[in-house]
């Protein structure tokens, strides 16, 4: 059995992750008076770009940034918090995975 790099399945994460983000955005966005308000929901989703909007970017931009280079930030956000976050998950659990399969034989 092959098994995926850790960086390869930390970045497919980040894309999911991405992919995720901007289809939620996306629907937000369009479905706004629908919900009377952003999507519920929409907090969660996006939180890894939103903290990146609050922590990392807000800072660095004091003055007032237009939307799509905020919107190219949030996602910019999302697929590194998420891929970074994945990866340092990865390998802890692969070395308790092999730890408990060898007690196991």
């Amino acid at each position: 059995m092959t098994q995926v790099k850790t960086l390869t399945l930390a970045i497919s994460a980040g894309i999911v992750a991405l992919v995720v983000g901007a289809i939620a955005f996306t629907l937000s966005w369009n479905l706004w008076d629908y919900w009377g308000g952003p999507m519920p929901g929409i907090q969660v989703l996006l939180f890894p770009g939103n903290l990146t909007l609050i922590h990392v970017w807000h800072p660095l931009f004091t003055e007032e940034v237009s939307f799509w280079p905020k919107l190219a930030l949030l996602f910019i956000g999302q697929f590194v918090v998420v891929t970074l976050v994945a990866a340092l998950f990865i390998g802890p659990v692969r070395k308790f995975n092999c730890l408990f399969a060898h007690a196991n034989r």
